[in-house]
């Protein structure tokens, strides 16, 4: 296997990487993503009109709450003592809703998988909660845009 991917032995087999020699350190990552929509579905949203009850709101909790469970959800992630989960979602346009999410700990691994998963859950919500009225909704441009913490460092992207 290529020495560039961590969760393989040498036999090629998955294995969960060994964090135990590293130390502590504090470490957050910030991910975004963004639901693009109808321009009618957004006003539903902004105006609380929606069939489901609090769009934004239940999408936040429910980021949450998906951050909370990412070890429980991706097969190789170290379940990690949270100490922040932030999910901001707001109406960007007259079409979509943009969502960023930033997850920190105190540990010895990186909560990147943390903050993307809570992004996703966040944007699924949305999907949900209105996909009766807008089937037609995208979930594009899921990413990592800042991470820090660790052995390697800070990145940022816009």
């Amino acid at each position: 296997m290529s020495a560039g991917f961590t969760h393989f032995d040498a036999a090629g087999q998955a294995v969960m990487v060994d964090v135990g020699g590293k130390p502590e350190t504090r470490r957050a990552a910030t991910a975004r993503v963004r639901v693009m929509m109808r321009a009618e579905t957004l006003a539903m949203i902004r105006a609380g009109s929606a069939a489901k009850g609090d769009v934004l709101g239940v999408a936040r909790l429910a980021g949450i709450m998906g951050a909370k469970r990412t070890a429980d959800l991706i097969p190789l992630c170290h379940p990690l003592p949270l100490t922040s989960v932030r999910v901001d979602l707001a109406p960007e346009g007259d079409d979509a809703v943009a969502i960023e999410v930033t997850v920190q700990t105190t540990g010895r691994t990186g909560v990147e998988m943390e903050a993307l998963t809570a992004a996703s859950v966040a944007a699924l919500t949305v999907y949900d909660m209105c996909k009766a009225v807008d089937r037609g909704m995208r979930i594009e441009a899921l990413r990592v845009v800042a991470k820090s913490g660790g052995k390697s460092g800070t990145f940022r992207q816009d």
